[in-house]
């Protein structure tokens, strides 16, 4: 195996734990919240915080690093412009992503507070959720088409 073959074996992993991980997380914090119990709400959200500091965050460090190794070995220029647009939609996915990751430790707290009190969950919580979910369509979003850009490189 060459070099060039096992960084892009590790970039392409790196974008399958981003989006496996991401569609993962929305799937079961959705659910969560579906749910309308705050102790589920805690329990998911425990969890989703920890993977997204364990995988995701691998991850995200791990693309560039790659990538940069794959532009090196294949004298690539980060002005073509399927990469250069890959690197501005990478730049808005971390964009939405950071904050997510403090809006999901948050309404983990506010779930495990109104469970800890036998209490309905706090308007926050809600108003939370809602930024959440909106976050995610132009943090996800971007990750879908940095994907397509990725294979296609179509300009």
């Amino acid at each position: 195996m060459t070099l060039y073959f096992i960084v892009k074996y590790l970039h392409v992993l790196g974008a399958i734990v981003i989006l496996g991980t991401g569609g993962g997380i929305a799937f079961f914090m959705l659910m969560a919240h579906r749910s309308g119990s705050a102790a589920f709400i805690a329990r998911t959200a425990s969890v989703v915080v920890i993977a997204d500091m364990l995988f995701t965050l691998t991850a995200v460090i791990a693309q560039p690093i790659t990538g940069g190794v794959l532009m090196m070995l294949s004298s690539t220029s980060p002005s073509e412009g399927w990469l250069a647009t890959s690197l501005l939609l990478f730049a808005v996915a971390g964009a939405f992503w950071i904050p997510v990751i403090f809006m999901q430790m948050e309404m983990r707290n506010l779930a495990r507070l109104a469970t800890e009190k036998s209490q309905p969950l706090p308007a926050r919580y809600f108003v939370l959720f809602r930024r959440w979910f909106a976050f995610g369509i132009p943090g996800f979003g971007s990750v879908m088409i940095i994907l397509y850009l990725m294979i296609a490189k179509p300009f």
